[in-house]
């Protein structure tokens, strides 16, 4: 009689059902947290090269394999440095070039931490600023770099994170129209406001860009993005500013 009164394990009940999945979210949880912490430096060497990559090209430094441009990065960058809102160096590293500036990101740029990288492409000083902002989708971002004089665009690249395929997300994809910003004027004709833009109808083509073609928000995030970031460092191009050699 006491054989017959012994249950086994009732798997259809709410209580078996509540344990298993409470067993099952605690499994994947701690096999998601062992992966991510086996690959996290794996991700965050993969971000510091894309992340180096991007400045490479604003320097029109582009085709290089993972090695290559690793290589390339230290060679041409002398320094990554953080800059008060003054326009006054607060740190600057000129060792691993990755300790200062390169560890900023958009958070950082709104407390007031501005990040700048001194480079040097054939013999010649170059300026590289991060830029931030907004596009239709979502988050854009670049680079833009200065040659010595601070006051003309070497070269430039921008990214984003969602932005339409064929229309904004050229931006990114369009070298071709990247490059249209090599030589333009950092300035107004006074030296004094920011003057660099995108533009629907061009009028000044010293400075200005026309926008992507059916992408008239973005284009407007990336002059937006333009004129506030690159306002943050007038004090700088200021203060370090050279006549054209």
């Amino acid at each position: 009689m006491a054989n017959e009164n012994k249950k086994g394990l009732n798997t259809n009940s709410n209580v078996y059902t509540i344990v298993y999945s409470a067993v099952m979210v605690v499994i994947v949880a701690f096999l998601l947290a062992f992966v991510y912490q086996t690959l996290k430096d794996r991700q965050d060497a993969n971000v510091a090269l894309d992340k180096k990559k991007q400045i490479l090209y604003a320097l029109n430094i582009r085709g290089l394999g993972d090695e290559e441009a690793a290589q390339k990065y230290k060679e041409v960058v002398e320094a990554d440095n953080i800059l008060a809102a003054s326009g006054e160096m607060q740190q600057n590293d000129a060792k691993d070039k990755e300790s200062n500036g390169f560890r900023l990101g958009s958070a950082d740029y709104k407390e007031g931490k501005l990040a700048i990288f001194v480079c040097n492409v054939d013999g010649a000083r170059k300026y590289v600023i991060p830029v931030y902002g907004m596009g239709l989708w979502g988050p854009i971002s670049g680079y833009v770099a200065l040659n010595e004089d601070c006051k003309t665009v070497y070269g430039v690249y921008f990214n984003h994170d969602s932005e339409t395929a064929g229309l904004g997300a050229e931006i990114k994809d369009s070298q071709e129209w990247q490059e249209r910003f090599q030589g333009k004027k950092l300035f107004d004709e006074n030296g004094e406001q920011i003057a660099l833009s995108v533009e629907k109808q061009v009028t000044n083509p010293a400075s200005e860009v026309d926008a992507v073609t059916g992408a008239t928000l973005t284009s407007n995030g990336v002059r937006d993005m333009l004129k506030e970031c690159l306002g943050k460092y007038v004090d700088f191009f200021k203060a370090n500013s050279k006549e054209d050699k």
